[in-house]
C-alpha cells in the first residue's frame, strides 16, 4: 500500500511541478533573460526550483509543442525566438474561441446567466488597477466557460494560456484600456441580445491586445532577425 500511495502522490506533485518549471522558463524567454539561440540550463532550473530534472525535461517537451524551445538530440533545449505572426494567430484563435462561447451563450443562456455575465462585462471597464482588472477579466472567463462554454471549449482555453506570464495587464502596456473598452462593448452587445456582435467585439479586442504583445516584444529585442 505505501508503494503505491508513493506512486499516486508522485502523480499529483510532479504535474504541478513540470507546470511551476514552464512558467517559469516562460518568464526567463519573456523577460529576455534567456534570448533566442541560447541554451536552457537545466540543471541550474532545476536547483534554482528545488526540483530534480525530470520535470524540466517534461516541462521542456511542453514548451516544445508551444514552440517557445526546440529540443537537439543528445545536445539539449534552446530557446526559440518569437514570431510576430505566430503571436497575433494566438490572439486571434483566442478572441474566436472565447467570441464563440460569448455567442453560446447570448444565444442559449437564460435572462437571468446573460445578465449577470453581461454585468461581469461591463465591470471591467471600471477596474481601476491591473491587479484588480486581471480578477475581473478571469472571473468573466469563468463565469463565461460555465455558462457558454463546452469541455472542449475549455481545453482549447487551457491550451492557449501562459503565453504572458504574470499579469498581462501589468506586462503589457496599452494592454488594460483596450480590455476596458473592449469588454463595456461586449457588454454593451450582450446586453441587447446581439450575438454576432459580441462575439466580433471580443475577436477584435484579442486582436488589438496580441498586436500589444507583438510590439512590446518587438522593443525588447525578442524577435529573430529579418534575413537580408
Amino acid at each position: 500500500m505505501a508503494e503505491g500511495a508513493g506512486r499516486s502522490a508522485d502523480r499529483l506533485v510532479r504535474p504541478n511541478a513540470s507546470e511551476a518549471v514552464a512558467a517559469h522558463v516562460r518568464r526567463l524567454v519573456f523577460d529576455g533573460e534567456l534570448r533566442p539561440g541560447e541554451k536552457v540550463p537545466q540543471q541550474q532550473i532545476a536547483d534554482a526550483l528545488g526540483v530534480s530534472r525530470i520535470p524540466v525535461r517534461e516541462a521542456l517537451a511542453g514548451l516544445a509543442r508551444e514552440g517557445v524551445v526546440r529540443i537537439e538530440p543528445h545536445r539539449g533545449a534552446y530557446v526559440n525566438a518569437f514570431d510576430s505572426a505566430a503571436i497575433e494567430d494566438h490572439y486571434e484563435l483566442y478572441g474566436l474561441i472565447y467570441g464563440q462561447a460569448i455567442r453560446r451563450a447570448v444565444e442559449r443562456a437564460g435572462g437571468e446567466a446573460l445578465t449577470e455575465l453581461a454585468g461581469l462585462a461591463a465591470s471591467i471597464e471600471a477596474a481601476e488597477d491591473a491587479a484588480l482588472l486581471c480578477d475581473r477579466v478571469t472571473r468573466f472567463h469563468a463565469r463565461l466557460q460555465e455558462v457558454g462554454g463546452s469541455p472542449r471549449l475549455r481545453e482549447l482555453v487551457r491550451a492557449l494560456s501562459g503565453l504572458v506570464p504574470g499579469n498581462f495587464f501589468a506586462v503589457i502596456p496599452g494592454s488594460s484600456g483596450i480590455a476596458r473598452e473592449g469588454f463595456l462593448e461586449i457588454a454593451k452587445a450582450m446586453r441587447a441580445g446581439e450575438a454576432e456582435e459580441a462575439a466580433r467585439r471580443c475577436l477584435a479586442m484579442h486582436s488589438a491586445l496580441g498586436q500589444r504583445v507583438v510590439a512590446h516584444l518587438e522593443a525588447r529585442g525578442l524577435f529573430a532577425p529579418e534575413a537580408s
